[in-house]
């Protein structure tokens, strides 16, 4: 199966070719970037020196030759995009988040109209894998979103508030070098940002009401000085109060068969450069505290990408992705 990546020159760009060389049934052949045009890919991802021989590209969406393509691009460039590929019979997994939301949320999130509108399964495979079975598109969900859903979700029909906080590795905010991600700014530190206003909050409030509740949903990140990963603790207050070994259980019996969720205290470098998503949980009664790791960059991003792909395609799940994560 031939692949292409759309803006291939960014962090999720070269997760994606650095865990698609491992898969069984699928060929890099074609890696965008308009400003990178005839630049070897190993000159921007040295680590995929030996690799890949691919080139960077500038191409327009009717000269893509693949059958998938991931959409690594900026939020409201995939719009001018998709379209395109899909009319060409090419699917299409978008790591953007133009199609995570229903447009009128999306555009009030977003501040920008949405120019090509359609409904898209969210991709979260263990809520979501029947919507992505034999999908031609497929939106992939926000990285905090990732990591706080499938903390809450067994737990999300008994709450009426939920509180995500949120500590994220600075790889989160893309490779292009900011005040905010200059080292003496990060290093020794930790930083909220956005508050109470973060984008991603509106993906959380839609997953959990689909999952059946009614609580209210809060949410702040802050910015730590690590490369990657995303550590979420959950502050699930409950309408009824349960013990740790009861909401154990739902948890355990939520996840059964999902081979990406593991059931163990977590830790960001247990999951760095993996796809897994390791949680635990903790009862007062009333409340229930549940922290979840997952590498933003892979289960957050690329992984999770190509795990939607694999459904999509009628691969096996975990083709390309199975891998521990590095610890130390």
């Amino acid at each position: 199966m031939k692949v292409a990546i759309v803006g291939a020159s960014g962090y999720a760009g070269g997760e994606l070719v650095r865990l698609l060389v491992h898969h069984s049934s699928a060929e890099v052949v074609c890696a965008t970037s308009r400003k990178l045009a005839g630049t070897p890919l190993d000159q921007i991802h040295p680590h995929l020196k030996g690799f890949t021989n691919l080139k960077f590209e500038n191409l327009a969406p009717d000269a893509i030759d693949a059958d998938v393509a991931f959409l690594a691009v900026p939020h409201t460039a995939a719009m001018s995009i998709a379209g395109k590929l899909l009319s060409r019979g090419i699917r299409v997994v978008d790591l953007s988040a133009d199609y995570r939301l229903p447009k009128e949320t999306f555009e009030k999130v977003y501040g920008v109209p949405h120019t090509d509108y359609f409904p898209a399964p969210y991709g979260i495979p263990e809520l979501h894998r029947k919507d992505c079975v034999n999908a031609k598109f497929v939106s992939n969900p926000g990285c905090f979103p990732t990591g706080a859903t499938l903390a809450a979700a067994p737990l999300a029909k008994y709450a009426h508030t939920v509180i995500f906080d949120s500590k994220t590795g600075v790889s989160g905010a893309g490779d292009n070098p900011s005040a905010t991600t200059h080292y003496p700014n990060v290093g020794d530190n930790i930083s909220p940002y956005k508050w109470t206003s973060h984008r991603h909050l509106a993906e959380m409030k839609q997953e959990l009401s689909k999952l059946g509740s009614k609580a209210k949903v809060y949410f702040t990140p802050h910015l730590v000085p690590v490369n990657r990963g995303i550590l979420t603790t959950a502050h699930i207050l409950l309408d009824e109060p349960m013990e740790t070994k009861e909401v154990e259980k739902l948890y355990q019996d939520f996840y059964k068969d999902e081979f990406f969720v593991r059931y163990q205290k977590p830790m960001l470098s247990a999951v760095r450069g993996s796809n897994f998503c390791d949680l635990m949980v903790e009862s007062e009664g009333l409340r229930v505290v549940v922290a979840s790791a997952i590498d933003n960059l892979v289960k957050g991003a690329s992984g999770q990408a190509i795990q939607n792909m694999n459904i999509m395609c009628g691969f096996k799940e975990t083709d390309g992705l199975v891998a521990a994560g590095m610890l130390p």
